[in-house]
Protein backbone atom coordinates (compact mmCIF):
# COMPACT_ATOMS: atom_id res chain seq x y z
CA UNK A 1 0.00 0.00 0.00
CA UNK A 2 2.16 2.77 -0.96
CA UNK A 3 -0.12 5.86 -0.88
CA UNK A 4 -1.10 4.80 2.74
CA UNK A 5 -1.31 7.72 4.79
CA UNK A 6 0.18 7.59 8.61
CA UNK A 7 -2.82 8.85 9.77
CA UNK A 8 -5.22 6.99 8.28
CA UNK A 9 -2.87 4.19 9.77
CA UNK A 10 -4.32 4.93 13.20
CA UNK A 11 -7.59 5.31 12.23
CA UNK A 12 -7.76 1.42 11.13
CA UNK A 13 -5.57 0.45 14.03
CA UNK A 14 -7.93 1.98 16.62
CA UNK A 15 -10.85 0.96 14.62
CA UNK A 16 -12.90 -1.55 17.17
CA UNK A 17 -15.41 -2.71 14.77
CA UNK A 18 -15.45 -3.46 11.03
CA UNK A 19 -11.87 -3.34 11.09
CA UNK A 20 -10.86 -6.76 8.71
CA UNK A 21 -13.33 -5.56 6.54
CA UNK A 22 -12.31 -2.04 6.30
CA UNK A 23 -8.65 -2.60 5.82
CA UNK A 24 -9.85 -4.80 3.06
CA UNK A 25 -11.69 -1.98 0.80
CA UNK A 26 -8.97 0.32 2.24
CA UNK A 27 -6.27 -2.14 -0.12
CA UNK A 28 -8.92 -2.23 -3.22
CA UNK A 29 -8.96 1.61 -3.07
CA UNK A 30 -5.73 2.09 -2.76
CA UNK A 31 -5.02 0.09 -5.58
CA UNK A 32 -7.26 2.39 -8.10
CA UNK A 33 -4.06 5.12 -7.25
CA UNK A 34 -6.28 7.97 -5.11
CA UNK A 35 -4.94 9.66 -2.87
CA UNK A 36 -5.34 8.74 1.07
CA UNK A 37 -5.99 11.62 3.33
CA UNK A 38 -8.09 11.52 7.39
CA UNK A 39 -11.48 13.88 6.48
CA UNK A 40 -14.66 14.22 8.99
CA UNK A 41 -12.33 12.00 11.12
CA UNK A 42 -13.17 8.48 8.51
CA UNK A 43 -10.56 7.54 5.32
CA UNK A 44 -10.82 9.79 2.35
CA UNK A 45 -9.62 9.30 -1.21
CA UNK A 46 -9.33 11.96 -3.67
CA UNK A 47 -8.16 12.65 -6.69
CA UNK A 48 -6.82 15.77 -7.23
CA UNK A 49 -7.95 17.14 -3.92
CA UNK A 50 -11.72 16.22 -5.29
CA UNK A 51 -13.49 13.51 -2.79
CA UNK A 52 -13.87 10.40 -4.76
CA UNK A 53 -14.91 7.96 -2.06
CA UNK A 54 -14.84 7.44 1.57
CA UNK A 55 -14.90 4.48 4.28
CA UNK A 56 -16.86 4.57 7.04
CA UNK A 57 -18.22 1.51 9.73
CA UNK A 58 -21.27 2.24 11.18
CA UNK A 59 -23.01 -0.09 14.11
CA UNK A 60 -24.74 -2.42 11.46
CA UNK A 61 -22.22 -2.39 8.71
CA UNK A 62 -19.19 -0.45 7.24
CA UNK A 63 -19.16 1.01 3.88
CA UNK A 64 -18.06 2.75 0.54
CA UNK A 65 -19.60 5.96 0.13
CA UNK A 66 -18.97 7.34 -3.17
CA UNK A 67 -19.25 11.34 -3.57
CA UNK A 68 -20.54 11.12 -6.67
CA UNK A 69 -22.69 8.09 -6.74
CA UNK A 70 -25.46 9.36 -8.53
CA UNK A 71 -23.62 9.84 -11.63
CA UNK A 72 -23.20 6.17 -11.58
CA UNK A 73 -24.51 3.49 -13.48
CA UNK A 74 -24.87 0.92 -10.70
CA UNK A 75 -25.24 -1.79 -13.64
CA UNK A 76 -25.17 -5.00 -10.20
CA UNK A 77 -27.67 -2.33 -8.21
CA UNK A 78 -25.58 -2.71 -5.33
CA UNK A 79 -25.25 0.75 -4.29
CA UNK A 80 -27.47 2.71 -1.81
CA UNK A 81 -28.83 6.67 -1.48
CA UNK A 82 -27.94 7.31 2.35
CA UNK A 83 -31.42 9.20 2.59
CA UNK A 84 -34.82 9.99 1.20
CA UNK A 85 -33.47 13.34 0.74
CA UNK A 86 -29.36 12.95 -0.45
CA UNK A 87 -28.66 14.20 -4.16
CA UNK A 88 -25.30 13.26 -4.96
CA UNK A 89 -23.62 10.52 -2.70
CA UNK A 90 -24.38 6.88 -2.48
CA UNK A 91 -23.32 4.36 -1.24
CA UNK A 92 -22.63 -0.16 -0.82
CA UNK A 93 -22.67 -1.75 2.53
CA UNK A 94 -20.46 -4.65 4.19
CA UNK A 95 -21.45 -6.98 7.04
CA UNK A 96 -18.63 -10.08 6.22
CA UNK A 97 -14.60 -9.45 4.51
CA UNK A 98 -16.24 -12.50 2.62
CA UNK A 99 -18.57 -10.06 0.87
CA UNK A 100 -15.87 -7.37 0.14
CA UNK A 101 -13.78 -10.12 -1.44
CA UNK A 102 -16.46 -11.77 -3.75
CA UNK A 103 -17.36 -8.37 -5.20
CA UNK A 104 -13.59 -7.07 -5.68
CA UNK A 105 -13.66 -6.83 -9.21
CA UNK A 106 -16.89 -5.29 -9.27
CA UNK A 107 -15.82 -2.48 -6.48
CA UNK A 108 -12.50 -2.06 -9.09
CA UNK A 109 -14.83 -1.50 -11.93
CA UNK A 110 -17.12 0.78 -9.88
CA UNK A 111 -13.72 2.93 -8.48
CA UNK A 112 -12.55 3.29 -11.84
CA UNK A 113 -15.76 4.59 -13.32
CA UNK A 114 -16.14 7.22 -10.33
CA UNK A 115 -12.54 8.34 -10.71
CA UNK A 116 -13.61 9.01 -14.92
CA UNK A 117 -16.38 10.75 -13.75
CA UNK A 118 -14.10 12.71 -11.56
CA UNK A 119 -11.12 13.12 -14.36
CA UNK A 120 -14.05 14.11 -16.91
CA UNK A 121 -15.40 16.70 -14.38
CA UNK A 122 -18.90 15.89 -14.27
CA UNK A 123 -20.94 17.28 -11.59
CA UNK A 124 -24.19 15.95 -10.16
CA UNK A 125 -27.16 18.18 -10.81
CA UNK A 126 -28.53 19.06 -7.66
CA UNK A 127 -32.10 20.20 -6.88
CA UNK A 128 -31.92 23.89 -6.50
CA UNK A 129 -33.12 25.29 -2.98
CA UNK A 130 -36.27 27.18 -4.24
CA UNK A 131 -37.25 23.65 -5.68
CA UNK A 132 -37.74 21.97 -2.16
CA UNK A 133 -41.37 22.67 -0.77
CA UNK A 134 -41.67 25.24 1.64
CA UNK A 135 -44.75 25.03 4.20
CA UNK A 136 -46.77 27.30 4.53
CA UNK A 137 -46.08 27.96 8.51
CA UNK A 138 -42.76 28.86 7.41
CA UNK A 139 -43.81 31.32 4.72
CA UNK A 140 -46.17 32.65 6.79
CA UNK A 141 -44.03 33.24 9.72
CA UNK A 142 -41.17 35.08 6.69
CA UNK A 143 -43.96 37.31 6.03
CA UNK A 144 -44.68 38.43 9.81
CA UNK A 145 -40.86 38.78 10.34
CA UNK A 146 -38.85 40.52 7.73
CA UNK A 147 -36.02 40.14 9.73
CA UNK A 148 -36.27 36.95 9.52
CA UNK A 149 -36.28 36.66 5.84
CA UNK A 150 -33.42 38.46 5.41
CA UNK A 151 -31.65 36.38 7.81
CA UNK A 152 -32.71 32.82 6.08
CA UNK A 153 -31.80 34.19 2.69
CA UNK A 154 -28.11 35.15 4.19
CA UNK A 155 -27.80 31.31 5.06
CA UNK A 156 -25.76 29.05 2.83
CA UNK A 157 -28.08 26.66 0.21
CA UNK A 158 -27.52 23.71 2.48
CA UNK A 159 -28.33 25.35 5.75
CA UNK A 160 -31.75 26.41 3.87
CA UNK A 161 -32.48 23.06 2.29
CA UNK A 162 -32.16 21.67 6.03
CA UNK A 163 -34.27 23.79 7.35
CA UNK A 164 -36.50 23.47 4.87
CA UNK A 165 -36.34 19.72 5.06
CA UNK A 166 -36.85 19.83 9.38
CA UNK A 167 -39.82 22.13 9.02
CA UNK A 168 -41.58 20.10 6.03
CA UNK A 169 -41.56 17.05 7.56
CA UNK A 170 -43.64 16.54 10.27
CA UNK A 171 -47.43 15.93 9.16
CA UNK A 172 -49.39 17.93 11.56
CA UNK A 173 -49.10 21.78 11.60
CA UNK A 174 -48.89 22.42 15.16
CA UNK A 175 -45.85 20.22 14.61
CA UNK A 176 -44.75 22.53 11.93
CA UNK A 177 -44.79 25.73 13.69
CA UNK A 178 -43.44 24.48 16.93
CA UNK A 179 -40.28 23.82 14.72
CA UNK A 180 -40.49 27.02 13.05
CA UNK A 181 -40.83 28.49 16.24
CA UNK A 182 -37.68 26.66 17.57
CA UNK A 183 -35.72 27.68 14.97
CA UNK A 184 -36.09 31.59 14.54
CA UNK A 185 -33.58 32.47 16.69
CA UNK A 186 -30.83 29.82 15.18
CA UNK A 187 -31.59 31.71 11.85
CA UNK A 188 -31.45 35.08 12.75
CA UNK A 189 -28.37 34.72 14.24
CA UNK A 190 -26.67 33.09 10.99
CA UNK A 191 -26.87 29.10 12.33
CA UNK A 192 -27.73 26.34 10.50
CA UNK A 193 -30.24 23.60 12.42
CA UNK A 194 -27.45 21.85 13.42
CA UNK A 195 -24.69 24.28 14.31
Amino acid sequence: MNNANPEVDTFFSGAKKWREEMEQLRRIVLDCQLKEELKWKQPCYTLKQSNVVIISGFKEYCLLNFIKGALMKDEKGIMNKIGEHTQAARQIRFTHVKEILELEPILKAYLIEAIEAEKAGLKVILKKTEEFHQPEEFSLKLAEMPALKVAFEALTPGRQRAYLLHFAAPKQSKTRVARVENSILQILNGKGLND
